[in-house]
């Protein structure tokens, strides 16, 4: 299966550079699998594809403010973006990187300095010391991702969060979830549609290109993930009741499907033994999802558009299927919806 096969084009003028003005007001492209058919509505009409009993899975990672900015002693301005805080040592992306020097210090607005490592695989590694969250704090910006070109801003802080964000940790949003309101929130409550969460720390990775030809040769980033027990034993339930699954983003979906035996062969009684309590499942997941692949948790998938020729859009055509996923995303193209990160969104079911 060769890359170009997930490549289309998308004029610029049709990237997001800024969220919709209130949170929620977003389009939604409805792709329908068995009727292989697609059309639009609102996203606010997201919760008349639910039915009682339906499960949504939500993905409540937080975005940490992983860019930062300082200078070097020669008064050179450098840009740091953090790949993961969670994995050490901390990989991070510097601009420019060539021309710095291993165990360099840099700078930063704060007054911070952080000593910059040796070449790693997507960029260089760094040393913030023992206050890695004091200095983002004090320092740290919005991680916008690069195909918005613009500095993030003020709004960006709460609207490239979702309402749900709990666990921090991501250098990414989970964009899917982006688009729900507690408005929307509590609407798919009085219709009594469940809702479960799981933790996926988001990371640069995400925006990682697929650098193969074959693209069964990519090798996919890892994240971590966290599912809680109680979360583990509504998944489960749904699935042995036979409910539906909505995942709302890839993430979401990658957590499902990299827990698919965890999931199905979840029996409480067994993970409670010796006065020890099971707390749920977490490791990293380097699941990659392309056409072929068998899902077996997820019966339908809220999403974004995505960028050409990435791993998402993989996923996203493994889902839907190939031919009907680019259908659709033609007709988005012809009609103006917005794509990528502050875009529009699409449900297939």
């Amino acid at each position: 299966m060769n890359i170009t096969e997930f490549n289309y084009n998308v004029p610029e003028e049709l990237i997001a550079q800024y969220p919709s003005q209130k949170r929620g007001q977003d389009r939604l492209l409805v792709v329908e699998r068995k009727k292989n058919t697609f059309y639009e509505k609102k996203f606010e009409d997201i919760v008349d594809f639910f039915k009682p009993d339906d499960l949504l899975v939500l993905n409540n990672t937080k975005v940490i403010p992983a860019r930062l900015f300082g200078k070097r002693k020669t008064g050179g301005k450098v840009e740091i973006f953090i790949i993961d805080k969670t994995k050490r040592p901390i990989e991070a992306l510097l601009r420019p990187s060539a021309r710095i020097k291993e165990n360099e210090e840099i700078e930063l607005e704060s007054k911070d300095k952080i000593k910059v490592l040796g070449r790693s695989e997507f960029g260089r590694f760094v040393e913030f010391g023992e206050d890695i969250d004091g200095i983002l704090k004090r320092a740290g910006h919005t991680p916008l991702p690069p195909y918005i070109s613009r500095d993030d801003e003020e709004l960006d802080k709460n609207r490239y969060q979702t309402v749900f964000a709990k666990a921090e940790g991501a250098t990414a949003s989970p964009t899917a979830g982006l688009h729900f309101t507690q408005d929307t929130l509590k609407r798919l409550h009085e219709k009594k549609v469940k809702i479960a969460y799981v933790t996926l720390h988001v990371s640069y990775g995400t925006f990682a290109p697929v650098k193969t030809d074959n693209i069964k040769n990519h090798k996919m980033h890892s994240e971590f993930y966290m599912i809680q027990r109680e979360d583990v034993n509504t998944i489960n339930n749904a699935r042995n009741n036979k409910n539906r699954i909505f995942a709302c983003g890839t993430t979401s979906l990658r957590v499902l499907e990299s827990n698919a035996e965890n999931i199905i062969n979840f029996i409480p009684q067994a993970y409670n033994y010796g006065g020890t309590s099971f707390k749920g499942f977490e490791g990293f997941t380097d699941l990659f999802i392309y056409p072929g692949y068998k899902f077996r948790i997820t019966d339908a998938l809220i999403t974004n558009f995505h960028f050409p020729k990435s791993t998402l859009i993989m996923l996203a055509s493994a889902f839907a299927g190939k031919d009907l996923l680019f259908k659709a995303y033609d007709y988005a193209v012809k009609n103006n919806f917005k794509f990528f990160s502050y875009g529009d969104a699409m449900v297939i079911i």
